[in-house]
């Protein structure tokens, strides 16, 4: 049974996201409040890489753009449909860590106007499904790259409303697959929260294991067996390319997988566990792109600069990356964190006019000291489980997530009855 046909229009209310000059944004800090924008909805989460922060006061001029947990957020505007990851038209789920955020402007927030009528996380599902998203991205104006949509062309969506206690258990099993993802997200964080502790404690605090009785050489203040050498020492350098787009042999079914530095953006984790977009061998074949060894470290070098990237597998990526190989295995995971904690230092040694980029010449006569093989062994032992449970947990979202797809049309249309 279900309530009856209805639109937007009568059961919700839609609120604009705010508009507030570049000055007013802080650094991140404690007494600030997270801004999302349209750049920061990707797929389906919220990438965290590149929020903007405004003071807590601000909650009281922009107290209407405060989003709500579940509240459901559509970009109005973006490119076309054909472009997914960035389309207009794209619905998302406010979780819980991001209630009382604020909402920027290019997307308009959905919410009910009476929870005893259309129950809100229920609304926001409808508006993650394909039938939602469909009809508004139809009504767009614009051109490809910058499509428009209309507030007038959502208040007219009609729906089939169920019983509000069939909307809250359709709501709720939807809802356990992205408790669970949220869950794993989180262990995720703490995993490599774990990592980098570690490091900063053995390698910048030096109370490594067995620190008690190193001696630290007189002149470098190193311990014993450690050294300051050039990247180019210990590591090898290698950059990526693109394959012509003019030629489709280059990328139509191809199965390389082809990194681009959104893919690290969209990633809320250091391991990665598949691509955008694909290449094929002949691509591969015919383009600077190489294709690199499994747990290559993949590490953004132009544009947006230090962003890292594990992917447990031969891969390839386009040239805004310098991917490195260390020459000693046991010294990939201290690499790599090294080069997570001197993110600043690698933007200042960009250049670069229209954008900024870190040469692999430069990169490569950067110093780094490098620590001795027993300490590097141990610190990669226990840096390697990390990275192992974070991959399993990135599989167990992707499947929760295709679970997820799978089931939301179906009950949306009733096919599955609840």
């Amino acid at each position: 049974m279900s309530i009856g046909l209805v639109s937007i229009d009568e059961t919700c209310k839609i609120i604009n996201g705010g508009s507030w000059n570049q000055t007013e944004y802080v650094p991140n800090g404690i007494k600030v409040i997270k801004v999302i924008k349209v750049s920061n909805l990707i797929n389906d989460g919220i990438d965290e890489s590149n929020l903007d922060f405004l003071p807590k006061e601000a909650l009281k001029k922009y107290s209407k753009n405060i989003l709500n947990a579940y509240d459901l957020v559509i970009t109005t505007v973006g490119s076309h449909p054909q472009l997914r990851a960035s389309a207009a038209g794209r619905g998302f789920l406010i979780p819980k860590k991001y209630e009382g955020s604020l909402l920027n402007q290019n997307a308009v927030c959905i919410r009910t106007k009476n929870e005893n009528i259309l129950h809100n996380k229920y609304l926001a599902y409808l508006g993650r499904s394909f039938i939602f998203r469909h009809y508004i991205q139809q009504g767009g104006r614009g051109a490809a790259n910058q499509m428009r949509i209309a507030i007038s062309i959502i208040k007219k969506f009609e729906f089939e409303l169920p019983l509000l206690q069939t909307q809250k258990r359709i709501a709720d099993i939807l809802s356990t697959y992205d408790d669970l993802i949220e869950n794993n997200l989180k262990r995720i964080k703490l995993l490599e929260q774990a990592a980098q502790n570690i490091y900063k404690e053995w390698f910048v605090n030096l109370r490594f294991p067995g620190y008690e009785n190193a001696v630290l050489d007189t002149e470098t203040r190193l311990p014993g067996g450690w050294e300051e050498v050039l990247m180019e020492d210990i590591m090898n350098v290698s950059g990526g390319g693109t394959p012509s787009t003019k030629e489709s042999l280059y990328w139509e079914e191809g199965k390389v997988l082809w990194f681009s530095p959104t893919d690290l953006n969209k990633n809320n984790s250091l391991v990665l566990i598949d691509s955008t977009k694909k290449i094929t061998e002949l691509g591969l074949k015919k383009s600077s792109a190489k294709l690199l060894p499994q747990r290559t470290i993949l590490m953004s070098s132009r544009a947006t600069i230090g962003l890292f990237g594990l992917f447990n597998g031969d891969c390839s990526t386009n040239q805004g990356f310098i991917n490195i190989n260390p020459k000693e295995e046991s010294l990939r995971y201290y690499i790599l964190f090294n080069l997570k904690s001197r993110v600043e230092e690698l933007i200042a040694n960009a250049s670069g006019a229209t954008f900024k980029e870190l040469s692999k010449r430069v990169f490569k006569r950067m110093s780094i000291v490098s620590p001795n093989a027993s300490i590097s062994t141990n610190f990669y032992d226990q840096v390697e489980f990390f990275i192992n449970q974070t991959e399993n947990l990135e599989f167990q979202n992707q499947k929760l997530k295709a679970a997820r797809d799978i089931l939301l049309p179906r009950l949306m249309n009733r096919t599955i009855k609840v």
